[in-house]
């Protein structure tokens, strides 16, 4: 049974900085897209950024470009989100999804919080 774990939201001060983390496991394919997703509050769920299993990340939404980062470790067939220069629009519940063998999954989602 194919599992995401995310871990790393939190309430952070704008301008500040937190690690996403999601964790994969349950299949054994090595061909994968990892993505990040996040949704605001009465607002529909939006793309921030996806990764593959080869070669650098494909483009970020606009909204984070430039203060947002995805990496992946294969090894551990985990995803981060590196977000640096935070602000309070970018609070929202951030979920991970996983493309595989033709489906896709979802995390549970993290919350992440910007304020003052």
């Amino acid at each position: 049974q194919v599992q995401l774990v995310e871990s790393g939201g939190g309430l952070v001060q704008p301008g500040g900085s937190l690690r996403l983390s999601c964790a994969a496991s349950g299949f054994t394919s090595s061909a994968y897209i990892m993505s990040w997703y996040r949704q605001a509050p009465g607002k529909e769920r939006e793309f921030v950024a996806t990764i593959p299993v080869i070669g650098s990340s494909l483009p970020y939404a606009d909204s984070v470009k430039g203060r947002f980062t995805i990496s992946r470790d294969n090894s551990k067939k985990t995803s981060y989100l590196q977000m640096n220069s935070l602000k309070p629009e970018d609070t929202a519940e951030y979920y991970c999804k996983l493309t595989v063998t033709g489906r896709e999954y979802w995390g549970q989602g993290t919350q992440v919080t910007v304020s003052s």
